[in-house]
């Protein structure tokens, strides 16, 4: 047959979803990646949100994407360039143009790539794939808007069809991929099973969308990617402020406590509070505040009572709570402090991500005021991530400062819902009643400087805390300058005793290579990923990814230092790498610094890891 399909048998491939903020991107690729999913592909996804609510439609600064990568095979990242692009305007072309690959296919709307709409896209010629230089394409054009009117014609109207417009590009790519639809039906049912109209016309312009592929006979390649045999159990497509939900209901289970979230909106975090908020019957309890100050100080409120209690925000939220993460060290009760960064400063890039919030979490406090930090390092490790920050802050008494970010806040990946026995009980330092007749708030088990909690109303045990220095032993307010020196001393010992209680520091790749990659937090696919390139080219390179940042793991600096050549890497200045410094004598690192909001490019990573291997 003339027109017989090529089939394309690949490991993994990308894909990227991209229109105007209001084209339904972030739907489809939802949805594409479930689907994915739920047929035994790994994936890892990244959508892309536009930094303005609602810019000029079809304008460069409102696209908004929806990157995926799927295999056959682990996958770490949502992958460098695509291997097709839906892009649902001109705008959308022209801004991920320089994410394509030479032999790549592009699906595009006609009806939306009219004269008006290259001019809003600021294109000067009629056609846009020669204005980028897009020569070697597999372009299939189709008219969607006229193919989703005709698809609801005497069901729905042409508002209905505009809308619907994501969910043909979603047969379309269905098509390519070979991919049934029934999945994808039933996800739609779900979705919109309280709006049967919007369900039917859905349904309709899926299966046009699909049937379209099967009809034109294009001359561009489908994909068939092979699946990849799992340990059984249940798997959802989570994204990683789901998955820290889901970490710190598992905590309070564990600990026997009721959680509690008090938190103010802010991007890109919002959907932690939604999530708990919506997880009324596990005895959840969350009160959305008029401000960050008060969304803590509510917190700090529910943990003195003897509750497991969180606060999540982003950066910027994070410098308003300052005072109050003071008073949670000073009182010494139980905090867990969740901060997804985005870019900054001030209110910055609200919808992408950086790494450029370590430093306020470590340090952006009045006085000696120390808390553990740790950081999630992929979406699904939120969940661990979550539970380990809950955690540490029952059983030592401290606030616990969590950083995810916005790329694995948003992002996604395939999760087997683990058996909750498999993780330990929480054992919060309680009082005990023989306890009661020396008893003061500040009296300490001598093993890890851990003051003893007593729940409000534990009859014998009433007690005063505050924002106020105590004294070391009689717990009264003192201002004693030794005592001062000394409850300074202790305070800071308390959290460098947790080193004793974390796992060791782990080394991947070549033990025996003369260069160490070092990452940490939601940077750990990308470095994972080119570490492995590198090692497959031949050259022998090592890598370390650190989750528990304060206290350090009791191995780090032995690792450090074992390395003739250590390349720290960071979405900061250098904001690791020079805590590192002062943590180490001597620990003098190579530099790896990118901020630009974006995730980090693997081939630009490789490229860096050679070079340094090569001095």
């Amino acid at each position: 047959m003339a027109n017989e399909m090529k089939v394309k048998e690949l490991e993994n491939v990308v894909i990227r979803f991209s229109g105007d903020s209001g084209d339904g991107m972030q739907l489809v690729g939802t949805l594409f990646s479930n689907l994915s999913a739920a047929l035994g592909n790994e994936i890892i996804t990244f959508p892309d949100y536009p930094a303005e609510i609602r810019a000029p439609h079809g304008t460069l600064s409102g696209v908004s994407g929806y990157q995926m990568q799927l295999g056959a095979k682990k996958v770490y990242t949502p992958g460098d360039k695509a291997d097709v692009l839906i892009a649902m305007n001109p705008a959308a072309l022209k801004v991920n143009a320089q994410f394509l690959k030479p032999d790549s296919v592009v699906i595009i709307d006609t009806d939306s790539f009219q004269a008006e709409d290259l001019e809003r896209a600021l294109f000067l010629t009629d056609n846009p794939f020669q204005e980028l230089g897009l020569t070697s394409v597999q372009v299939v054009a189709a008219p969607v808007t006229q193919l989703c009117k005709k698809a609801l014609e005497g069901i729905a109207d042409n508002k209905q069809a505009l809308k619907s417009r994501n969910i043909f590009a979603l047969g379309l790519v269905c098509w390519l991929f070979n991919r049934p639809l029934e999945i994808v039906e039933k996800l739609l049912s779900e979705k919109f099973k309280k709006k049967p109209v919007v369900l039917q016309a859905n349904l309709l312009v899926l299966r046009a969308g699909f049937d379209y592929g099967h009809n034109i006979h294009a001359a561009v390649s489908t994909y068939r990617i092979e699946t990849i045999p799992h340990q059984k159990g249940f798997y959802i497509d989570v994204n990683g402020n789901k998955a820290t939900a889901y970490g710190l209901i598992a905590a309070a289970e564990r600990a026997g406590l009721s959680l509690f979230l008090g938190s103010y909106p802010i991007t890109p975090a919002t959907d932690i509070m939604q999530e708990l908020a919506a997880r009324k019957e596990l005895g959840v309890k969350v009160m959305q505040t008029e401000d960050e100050i008060a969304g803590i100080c509510t917190a700090i409120g529910a943990s003195f009572a003897g509750n497991l209690a969180a606060t999540s925000t982003s950066g910027p939220g994070l410098a308003l709570k300052s005072e109050a993460i003071g008073l949670a060290v000073m009182a010494e009760i139980p905090l867990v402090v969740i901060d997804v960064q985005r870019a900054g400063p001030s209110t910055g890039l609200p919808t992408k991500s950086e790494q450029t919030d370590l430093m306020q979490a470590l340090y952006g406090r009045n006085g000696e005021s120390p808390a553990v930090v740790l950081a999630a390092i992929s979406p699904t490790d939120c969940f661990d991530a979550a539970f380990w920050a809950s955690k540490l802050a029952l059983e030592h008494l401290t606030p616990v400062i969590l950083l995810t970010d916005g790329y694995i806040a948003n992002g996604s990946s395939a999760w087997r819902i683990p058996d909750l026995e498999e993780y330990p009980t929480i054992q919060p330092p309680y009082v005990q009643p023989e306890m009661a007749k020396d008893w003061k708030p500040y009296h300490r088990n001598p093993e890890n400087e851990v003051r003893y909690w007593a729940i409000p109303g534990t009859e014998g045990f009433a007690h005063r805390i505050g924002g106020l220095e105590k004294d070391f032993h009689l717990s009264t307010i003192c201002t004693d300058p030794e005592n001062h020196q000394k409850m300074v001393e202790v305070r800071q010992a308390k959290i460098n005793k947790i080193a004793d209680v974390i796992p060791l520091q782990e080394v991947l790749g070549d033990e025996d290579a003369e260069v160490l990659v070092v990452g940490w937090g939601g940077t750990y696919g990308h470095l994972s990923e080119a570490v492995e390139k590198v090692r497959e080219s031949g050259k022998k390179v090592a890598f370390s990814h650190f989750r528990f940042i304060q206290p350090l793991p009791k191995n780090a600096e032995e690792i450090l230092k074992k390395y003739p050549k250590v390349l720290v890497v960071e979405q900061s200045l250098g904001q690791f790498a020079g805590y590192l410094r002062a943590k180490i004598d001597g620990f003098a690192p190579y530099q790896f610094n990118r901020v630009k909001g974006q995730p980090f490019v693997v081939s630009r990573l490789v490229e860096e890891i050679n070079k340094i291997a090569d001095e």
